[in-house]
């Protein structure tokens, strides 16, 4: 009767402690969200999507005065002179310089050239047990210790085995070099033993 004590309250005591132990290791690996997502999400610069807060370098050859920096606004378009809002977000930037080239071809250029590069990404935000948390510029290839190091390290209670990580709204468990991409969430959880 009593060892039966014992261990009941054993096992209310220590519960809890092994659910929060294991916060995020039961997620769907990062990786499996690269994969479904289609070309891009590994971090090949030619099928990243664009979003609001890219900053594009834009250059149609011949015309100077067409060519420059411009960003994606909040709408997800590009406002551009002479042929105004291009959508922008959603399309990878080869799909966008043949939207601007489509538009310029509608009674302002007979055969316009278009080049698109981001030159600035959208940042990602990390946050729990680092040093520094908050929003960092994202780089390509950026990985999750990457994220790390930008956040300052680990804190001394930081779970360093894995992290969770938000992309499109869903969560995902990311190993130390799992890839990241822009506007991902990191949270490195706090280890409790």
């Amino acid at each position: 009767m009593r060892l039966r004590t014992l261990f009941a309250i054993a096992a209310l005591l220590i519960g809890p402690l092994t659910g929060c132990a294991s916060q995020g290791a039961n997620l769907p690996p990062l990786e499996q969200a690269a994969s479904t997502a289609g070309s891009g999400a590994s971090g090949d610069p030619a099928g990243y999507r664009l979003g609001p807060g890219d900053k594009l370098k834009l250059t149609v050859f011949g015309a100077e005065d067409l060519s420059g920096d411009f960003i994606v606004n909040d709408s997800g378009f590009v406002d551009m002179p002479l042929i105004g809002g291009v959508k922008a977000a959603g399309l990878t930037p080869n799909q966008f310089a043949s939207a601007v080239t489509r538009r310029l071809r509608d009674g302002y250029m007979r055969d316009p050239k278009v080049a698109v590069s981001v030159s600035t990404y959208r940042p990602i935000y990390i946050f729990g047990e680092v040093t520094k948390p908050g929003e960092y510029p994202y780089a390509a290839g950026m990985t999750l210790l990457n994220a790390v190091a930008l956040g300052g390290g680990y804190s001394y209670r930081a779970q360093q085995s894995y992290a969770i990580v938000t992309r499109d709204g869903k969560d995902y468990r990311a190993g130390p070099t799992s890839r990241l991409l822009p506007d991902d969430i990191v949270r490195i959880p706090e280890r409790y033993f």
